[in-house]
């Protein structure tokens, strides 16, 4: 096994910031020390196998993805990005572990969704990478499996309260899991929009007309998502099981969770950077000739962009402070304009949604401290540490201290970075939403289980590294 130490570095948790040396054996995080210590005998910079320069640099925990979807089959199609090149694309941006999510659709068996899942990813992962079980068909042979899910390393599930006659669940399905959960401690994640609500206006647009990819945002009002948030909180109430409430958009659904928190329910919600930057009045205003008036269609995403002149992602940032949110993924699931996303040309109920995000995560987090919407610490704390308490993770990941694993990321405050296709973009998609973004600082080295995938600009990762991470219950509970 080979030693590396990383010095002159300022270490971020999300409790403060140290300078402080990190010294890594094999995988392993081992110690980290006062700049320079010689606690341990010697110097280290001229005994270990490798010395990696901080200095005026930020030493953070790999960043912690826990809500992507590679490979994803969705409107007809598939999202874009491999778990090979979806992986080597988050590591690029600084993220060393992610959780995706094992398909089981009605008629299905989950464990054969799972088993197809771990066929996906084994031996194609950059990072680590765990897995979350849609449940898409609740019966009881379904119900039943739940319970064993927790052996196998998966300790969440994901239902929905949309897409009928796809992955969609009624009250009395979502009753019935929420028991299981309750009783086992599996979180029960939800895809929180009432979904029939959402079809019957999307029909409505289409039949007067209005069928560009605005509309998808106009169908998918708020007031479907704050009903199907509060539906679940009291679902979760009644049952007494965790509930994670998966892409918030509207605020008056964060709302809902504020209020259910506050009551000390366990109910936790997440956000995605498109929340926080993007708005339906751009959407309207992206019709450039390039996709041919079409290009509105990138960001069409489920949970929708909403409107800035409602305040929705001001509030977003709020709730991050105020941990009324807790967490930022991606839901990262690209499509590519030409062949996926056009598939909704004249009618926007086609367009097959998601964003893809996964490489910028952690950049564009950052870039919410430059601007003062979060600190640094609670940076760390929205991108890895939480995520690795709410899913079972943590002490291994999401945290530099000795015993962890060696996930390191060496950020550069000073450094730029431009985002655009022909820029830094790694993901399998032809198209960015995020292109013209400038961001005030810079991955510039990346290590996942003591092994550097980024440094100087350069991509040193080998498909095969990540391995299958078996989770714990959350760690996030009351």
């Amino acid at each position: 096994m080979s030693t590396t130490l990383i010095k002159g570095g300022t270490v971020v948790s999300a409790t403060g910031r140290v300078a402080a040396d990190v010294l890594v054996d094999g995988a392993r995080i081992v110690a980290v020390l006062e700049p320079g210590s010689t606690a341990l005998g010697h110097d280290l910079a001229s005994t270990v196998d490798a010395v990696i320069d901080a200095t005026g640099k930020y030493v953070i925990p790999g960043g912690i993805d826990a809500h992507t979807h590679m490979q994803l089959p969705f409107g007809g199609t598939f999202a874009s990005d491999t778990f090979e090149t979806g992986t080597a694309a988050a590591a690029w941006g600084g993220t060393t572990s992610i959780i995706d999510f094992a398909v089981q659709r009605t008629g299905e068996k989950v464990q054969d969704g799972l088993a197809h899942w771990h066929e996906l990813a084994a031996g194609n992962c950059h990072v680590d990478y765990g897995f979350h079980q849609i449940i898409g068909g609740v019966d009881e042979d379904s119900l039943a499996a739940l319970p064993k899910l927790i052996d196998e390393g998966i300790t969440s599930f994901k239902m929905f309260m949309a897409y009928p006659g796809v992955f969609y669940s009624d009250d009395a399905q979502i009753l019935k899991a929420m028991q299981i959960s309750a009783d086992t401690g599996l979180m029960t994640m939800m895809h929180a929009e009432n979904g029939p609500v959402i079809d019957v206006l999307a029909e409505q647009l289409v039949k007067q007309g209005k069928i560009e990819p605005y509309y998808h945002g106009i169908a998918r009002a708020w007031q479907a998502e704050e009903e199907a948030t509060h539906r679940a909180i009291m679902l979760s109430h009644l049952t007494g099981a965790p509930l994670y409430v998966v892409h918030v958009s509207a605020k008056q659904a964060v709302a809902q969770l504020a209020t259910a928190r506050d009551n000390g329910q366990n109910v936790f919600g997440e956000t995605c950077p498109q929340y926080l930057y993007m708005s339906l009045e751009e959407q309207l205003g992206a019709m450039s000739d390039e996709w041919g008036g079409f290009e509105g269609a990138k960001y069409v995403c489920s949970t929708p962009l909403r409107s800035r002149e409602e305040g929705h992602q001001d509030h977003m940032w709020q709730a991050l402070r105020t941990n009324d949110l807790q967490m930022v993924s991606t839901d990262h699931c690209p499509f590519c304009m030409k062949d996926q996303k056009e598939l909704g040309k004249g009618d926007f109920r086609a367009i097959p949604n998601g964003i893809g995000s996964i490489e910028h995560r952690m950049d564009l987090m950052y870039q919410g401290v430059v601007t003062g919407q979060i600190t640094l610490e609670r940076w760390v704390e929205l991108t890895s540490t939480t995520p690795a308490r709410m899913f079972g993770l943590y002490g291994t990941k999401g945290v530099i201290q000795p015993g962890a694993d060696a996930d390191i990321v060496v950020y550069d405050p000073n450094g730029h970075t431009s985002i655009g296709v022909d820029k830094t973009h790694h993901m399998n998609m032809d198209h960015s939403a995020w292109e013209g973004y400038e961001i005030d600082g810079h991955v510039d080295v990346v290590i996942s289980r003591g092994t550097v995938l980024v440094s100087d600009g350069e991509f040193h990762g080998t498909k095969g590294h990540g391995s299958f991470l078996k989770r714990g219950l959350s760690q996030y509970l009351i």
